[in-house]
């Protein structure tokens, strides 16, 4: 244990470390900017700068590069080394504070939504000062923003950075009201639950469809899949425990909190999950535990799969979004506290996140919206499409009481007040979670349940955020302006119960019979895919909200509107041509060579008597010829729609909804016959590894 703690965070320019290398003066300077947002003069830059520099070269450093996360989803990084020309012919070794600070990246490649002609190349990126430079790959990563020439954010991090201050903002002024002098801050907080797949390398670069698309686009279910319920929690098998033991001291070394590790349900399916951080640090190291992931998994042949949907037929993967917001005194808001003043506070602030997630679920459902996660949401390791709260039997008891201004009985019979009405003293975790459940109350924060395994946090944090501070805003200029706090705090609560009490629901996300109520009765959206979430993006309380609040100009919302549906339509696209190929390339002359060889097998059989009935053969052979014309008319009109879907490219409104209505029915109608031609055709004759060679493969 004690040889963790010396390498934990040792690849990272820590709050240790620059106490340690920076001077006294300098250190509480760019304290006082990490901690309060001052701003940081020219002076400060270049003695961190030479500070890290000296530093990362200790740790084998060559090269540094600004760390961003540009609108593709993943990482991006351009290294600079840290040589300059010496008179005497040599190098010196420099990095100056203006380094530091900015970084010109070329911006004219990355998605832009139109934000950026292609002509016009130059982005900044801009130092990230509260979360922490690292070493990777001997490369001295400094955590950036990343923007247009015209200061439009191009990248995850900026928005997610004012969010956070949005609901900082809000926040203070509503614990201000409560008399809380003492605290400075308020931080939103995440801790991402991964998922993944682990395959075989060599049966992975056999399969077309994996190394273009990251999931199978084909395969017939094995013999076994998940039915015994015996993976989930079961013994890690040897080599998948190396790449942990690996996995874990990759990221110790960076700082990354990696704390449990376990089989997950699905056959070759795991999980990672971190300690809780606040939010801009945790998807930074969310970012950074996906990239290692699958460094590691090559190291010991194996392949990391980050898609949402890798296999159909069993558990997909999730990244459960474990969100909560803490003071910087420690003061959780979301935990139920002891005390009817405690309690009044707590309640205040769960009825922000219920009158938030109520009045912009369509925010929430969008900002999870993918191609993989489409094939996800609504199965069995997932939650519906529709948005919805569980927060339990008793904590729905207690807001229902509230609302009818009704005495309320605790476990053990005790009554609470809340300034002059009754409200009682309640208890965390006396109900079990619901696992159906999109958005979850755990005790002292929510999980959101509905990230794919592949998603940026950035996003579903972003309008989670901004969604509270909203109405923690509105509660704020209301409760500013009482005569009488609480009398006006209790009718306030009352009023957002009643309001917003429809998207609470503690029952199976999963009944059709929810679906239907939570739709037809309580008018929720049931937004189920990509193209229908999101268009609800531009819709404009959304953009009044997002725009009103710093987090979003209106021109970078309909940029994230571009981008997301020519994602979409991008990655669906890869997929069907990959499909058609393989279907025609591999699959097709795999039938017919076994086809082939039944009939002659047929013949020879007849040539030695014609009495031998044959009635396998013949009847394999008969049904192998129809799959394969069934294979090659259903490649064909998906290729004809493919035609069709070229000519709205352009319109990526209309090229979603073709992609949605058209192209996903036909790639399906292809798997159909493909699969059962799988299971019909001798194993010698398959063109690639099957579902049982890759879900049970890893030895």
């Amino acid at each position: 244990m004690n040889m963790i703690s010396e390498y934990f965070g040792s690849m990272v320019f820590n709050d240790k470390v620059m106490k340690e290398k920076l001077p006294p003066q300098i250190y509480a300077s760019l304290k006082k900017t990490i901690d309060e947002g001052a701003d940081l003069d020219t002076e400060v830059a270049n003695a961190v700068a030479e500070a890290m520099k000296n530093w990362a070269l200790e740790h084998g450093a060559t090269h540094y590069t600004h760390w961003f996360q540009p609108l593709t989803g993943i990482t991006a990084e351009k290294h600079e080394s840290f040589i300059a020309p010496a008179p005497d012919g040599g190098v010196i070794m420099e990095f100056s504070g203006k380094a530091l600070i900015k970084g010109e990246p070329d911006a004219s490649s990355f998605p832009s939504g139109g934000l950026r002609a292609t002509f016009e190349a130059r982005g900044y990126t801009a130092w990230d000062p509260t979360s922490y430079a690292f070493i990777k790959d001997n490369t001295l990563c400094i955590p950036t923003a990343f923007c247009s020439y015209g200061g439009e954010a191009l990248d995850k991090k900026t928005p997610l950075l004012r969010s956070m201050q949005a609901i900082d903002k809000q926040a203070m002024r509503i614990l201000r009201l409560f008399g809380h002098k003492n605290v400075k801050c308020v931080r939103a907080s995440s801790g991402p639950e991964q998922e993944y797949f682990l395959v075989d390398k060599r049966m992975f670069d056999r399969r077309r469809d994996l190394v273009f698309c990251g999931r199978t686009l084909f395969g017939a279910k094995p013999p076994k899949g998940q039915e015994m319920d015996d993976h989930y929690y079961g013994v890690i098998n040897p080599r998948v425990a190396a790449f942990m033991a690996d996995l874990n001291e990759e990221l110790w070394k960076l700082g990354v909190l990696a704390k449990t590790e376990h089989n997950e349900v699905a056959p070759a399916q795991h999980e990672l999950a971190p300690i809780f951080n606040v939010v801009n640090l945790a998807t930074d190291h969310n970012q950074l535990t996906m990239e290692i992931m699958q460094k590691v998994a090559s190291r010991h042949g194996l392949v990391c799969l980050l898609h949402e949907k890798p296999f159909a037929g069993v558990n997909g993967s999730g990244k459960h979004n474990n969100w909560s917001i803490d003071t910087d005194t420690g003061i959780k808001l979301l935990k139920p506290g002891d005390t009817p003043y405690e309690n009044a506070q707590f309640l205040l602030f769960l009825c922000a996140v219920i009158q938030a997630v109520d009045e912009y679920q369509d925010l929430l459902r969008l900002s999870v919206a993918t191609a993989g996660n489409d094939h996800r949401l609504g199965a069995n390791e997932a939650p519906p499409a529709v948005i919805s709260i569980f927060l339990g039997d008793e904590l729905t008891a207690v807001l229902d009481a509230i609302e009818h201004e009704t005495p309320y009985n605790s476990a053990e019979k005790s009554q609470m007040a809340l300034g002059v009405h009754v409200l009682p003293k309640f208890n965390r975790d006396t109900t079990d979670r619901n696992r159906t459940s999109p958005f979850a109350f755990t005790g002292n924060r929510f999980e959101f349940r509905m990230l794919g395994s592949s998603n940026s946090i950035a996003c579903a944090n972003i309008m989670t955020n901004a969604a509270v501070a909203d109405v923690l805003r509105r509660y704020a200029d209301r409760l500013e302006k009482a005569d009488h706090f609480d009398g006006e705090l209790h009718a306030l609560l009352r009023e957002s119960i009643r309001e917003h009490k429809r998207i609470i629901f503690n029952g199976n996300g999963y009944d059709d019979a929810w679906i239907k109520e939570a739709t037809e009765q309580r008018g929720l959206h049931n937004l189920r895919t990509t193209p229908d979430a999101m268009p609800h993006l531009l819709d404009k309380k959304n953009v009044d909200m997002l725009t009103s609040l710093g987090v979003f100009s209106e021109a970078e919302l309909r940029s994230r509107y571009e981008i997301m549906l020519e994602n979409y339509c991008k990655t669906v696209n890869i997929e069907a041509l990959t499909m058609a190929d393989m279907a025609r390339k591999e699959i097709l002359p795999a039938v017919e060579a076994y086809a082939r060889d039944l009939a002659n097998t047929v013949a020879a059989k007849k040539a030695v008597s014609e009495t031998i009935a044959c009635r396998y053969e013949t009847k394999t052979v008969e049904r192998l010829s129809e799959l394969a014309d069934g294979i090659d008319r259903a490649a064909g009109e998906l290729e004809d729609a493919m035609l069709r879907y070229r000519e709205l490219a352009a319109d990526v409104t209309a090229a979603s909804c073709m992609i949605r209505d058209v192209i996903l029915p036909k790639m399906g109608d292809l798997r159909v016959v493909c699969d059962e031609a799988e299971v019909i055709t001798a194993k010698k004759y398959w063109p690639f590894p099957t579902y049982s060679d890759l879900l049970f493969g890893v030895r």
